[in-house]
């Protein structure tokens, strides 16, 4: 006999392979005034059995000149709730918007607060502000012990209806947006639909395309309902507005967790229709346009070629087109006369998706459809229509 039965045979490649699930309570709140005496919210979600639970509060500085009150609101909220939370040291107060993204400073920033309060994985960050504040704290969070629980608080029309529901964090790196983060699910959000009411007309009005998109790729009910009430919205109707942005946050939140692809390992990402050119004309504009701005002609770009492909019926891009206007979009900026630049979006998109291109459009309200080539010279048209057709209506007005 050659050999001993005793000796470790080879392991074949795949012999130990194998598939797990991690199980997750994405949990979404709305209510108003969060922190007054007697609203409960907060405080029921954080665990009794763990005892009290060590907290950092981070808020958007933009969100505190809005509502000065709100720093000694967090910290009377946790004084009456000692058998749950201590407040590791003051409330802290960052700059928010998108330079809170477009460096280190505010990541470097919670990420001392964390290592210096003695935070752990099962101590809480909360942190309340606009989406790009959320993303460069949160990806702090994330990173900081390899993830620490966070509960949001979104202040803006757009953090609450799309980016504070998700699943990411992020800062802009190297000119692109997104560039660094992680996938991390918040431990809650909660909208206050209160600290909606101190927003800028821009701020107010920029969460409404996220809305509009989403409804165009899976709600038709949904975008009739908005064509309806965008007169309302324009008068700050916080009622309107209210319904609205739960029910944007609601579609958003179903596709994270029903759509099968909650951390976007697949190439399609539906919930990014219009985003291509809006991440790059935000960047175009050195970030003057803000991100729903940027979305709203994002979506009418890629409408107006569909509708040049043949894939649209143009009385949907024109109802489309109309509702943004209605709820008071502006549909053009200079840096659309750059279409060569802007194009360049396109590679940046597929890259930080990574394998082949794939851009979602609509054949039809509630109709998604991927497609994974564009012919340039027809998005070149498109874009040149985007603006003609803009410059006609300005003319109009005026």
């Amino acid at each position: 006999m050659h050999g001993n039965s005793d000796q470790p045979r080879p392991v074949a490649a795949g012999d130990h392979a194998g598939a797990f699930t991690v199980e997750w309570n994405h949990r979404l709140i709305t209510t108003r005034d969060a922190l007054s005496p007697g609203n409960d919210i907060l405080s029921n979600l954080l665990p009794v059995e763990e005892g009290p639970s060590r907290m950092v509060a981070c808020l958007d500085q933009g969100l505190v000149d809005s509502h000065p009150e709100l720093p000694a609101q967090v910290e009377l909220w946790a004084e009456a709730n000692t058998h749950l939370v201590r407040l590791m040291g003051k409330v802290e107060t960052m700059p928010g918007g998108e330079e809170a993204k477009n460096d280190f400073n505010v990541f470097n920033e919670a990420a001392r607060l964390i290592n210096e309060r003695g935070i752990c994985r099962k101590s809480f960050m909360l942190v309340a502000g606009g989406g790009a504040f959320l993303d460069a704290v949160g990806f702090a969070a994330a990173t900081a012990h390899r993830g620490v629980r966070v509960i949001r608080m979104p202040s803006t029309t757009l953090s609450q209806g799309d980016a504070g529901v998700g699943v990411k964090n992020g800062i802009n790196a190297f000119g692109k947006k997104n560039f660094l983060g992680t996938f991390s699910p918040p431990w809650a959000v909660v909208n206050d639909s209160h600290l909606l009411m101190s927003l800028t007309d821009r701020d107010w009005r920029s969460g409404l395309s996220e809305a509009v998109k989403v409804a165009l790729l899976k709600d038709a009910s949904f975008f009739e309902e908005l064509r309806r009430l965008a007169g309302r919205t324009r008068t700050r109707d916080l009622d309107a507005m209210e319904g609205i942005v739960q029910h944007s946050a609601h579609l958003h939140m179903k596709h994270i967790i029903e759509g099968g692809d909650p951390f976007e390992l697949s190439t399609a990402r539906p919930l990014d229709f219009g985003h291509w050119s809006a991440h790059k004309l935000e960047q175009m504009s050195g970030f003057d346009l803000k991100h729903g701005e940027a979305v709203a002609i994002g979506l009418v770009i890629d409408m107006t070629y569909a509708a040049m492909i043949g894939c649209l019926d143009e009385a949907v891009l024109k109802s489309a087109r109309r509702c943004l206007l209605d709820m008071g979009f502006t549909l053009d900026h200079e840096a659309l006369g750059n279409q060569e630049v802007l194009l360049e979006g396109l590679r940046e998109f597929r890259e930080h998706l990574g394998g082949q291109l794939t851009i979602t459009l609509v054949q039809g309200i509630g109709e998604p459809l991927d497609v994974h080539e564009i012919d340039l010279n027809v998005m070149r048209r498109a874009i040149e229509d985007v603006r003609s057709v803009s410059l006609n209506e300005s003319s109009r007005v005026g």
